[in-house]
């Protein structure tokens, strides 16, 4: 049994009702009042880690979530420590969209306090050797990340263990879109150098195995959506005695784009 990890918040968590227009902002406690916050959901999640051990998903659910609903909202490895707890319940239970959706936010959570780097737009080369101020939000966040005891080499781990289950839940998921996706995150899985041995090969033998697959979903749904269009078209054109198959689309191997020849006698 895959354990929980370290930390799905419910949406009453501690922040302030925005005014109209205005950005939501998150409550920042005193540093007693911090504690005695993290402590509560500390033993709420301890709650949910006994029930998850004994298989009992769904306690666990309503565990992380009430730890969440303590857990200051800015503090956001924890916040990502339990959505990714809940992701792997879901995981259990073969609910593979709730696990994507609760790995996908414990990923948001960690960009946060991590973001990845940003890819330069194509011919941009301002932005090479230019190092981005760090924000008070920001820095604020990493003080309290400091002060948990964590690091930057946490957070990388807990990317990793997140990114697994979110590839896993996409691969069971099937189709076109979340095959794609799998692939997405095994390839950025497959960059990263803290990966433990076991971890590895499970994402080679992923990268592998599925290209075939997402070849043939693409191909299928595409087949689908060629076959609807084909409906729609004939319904449009029947009143002028007329059908798509009197439409001929010849491709041009050499530029990879589509003729179209017109044969009224069909």
């Amino acid at each position: 049994m895959d354990p929980p990890s370290e930390t799905e918040p419910s949406k009453t968590g501690n922040t302030l009702k925005p005014e109209a227009d205005e950005e939501p902002a998150s409550v920042r406690f005193s540093p007693k009042e911090e504690a005695s916050l993290v402590a509560e959901s500390a033993t709420e999640k301890t709650t949910a880690n006994a029930f998850f051990s004994k298989g009992d998903f769904s306690s666990a659910i309503q565990g992380y979530n009430k730890a969440l609903g303590v857990c200051p909202t800015y503090l956001d490895y924890d916040i990502a420590v339990l959505r990714s707890n809940i992701s792997a319940c879901h995981l259990k239970m073969l609910d593979w969209k709730a696990a994507i959706s609760s790995a996908t936010e414990a990923l948001e959570a960690l960009d946060r306090l991590d973001p990845p780097p940003q890819k330069p737009k194509p011919g941009d080369d301002t932005a090479e050797g230019v190092v981005e101020e760090v924000d008070d939000d920001t820095a604020s966040k990493i003080e309290a990340l400091n002060r948990s005891g964590r690091s930057r080499d946490d957070i990388q781990k807990l990317r990793a263990k997140v990114l697994l289950r979110r590839a896993k839940a996409r691969q069971e998921t099937g189709g076109w879109a979340s095959l794609q996706g799998a692939d997405e995150d095994y390839k950025a899985l497959a960059a990263m150098p803290n990966l433990t041995p076991l971890d590895r090969r499970t994402v080679q033998v992923a990268l592998r195995t599925l290209p075939p697959r997402l070849e043939e979903a693409k191909q299928k749904e595409m087949g689908e959506m060629m076959g609807k269009l084909k409906q729609l078209g004939n319904g449009i054109l029947k009143p002028f005695g007329l059908s798509t198959d009197n439409f001929n689309f010849v491709k041009d191997e050499s530029s990879g784009g589509y003729s179209m020849n017109f044969d009224q006698g069909r």
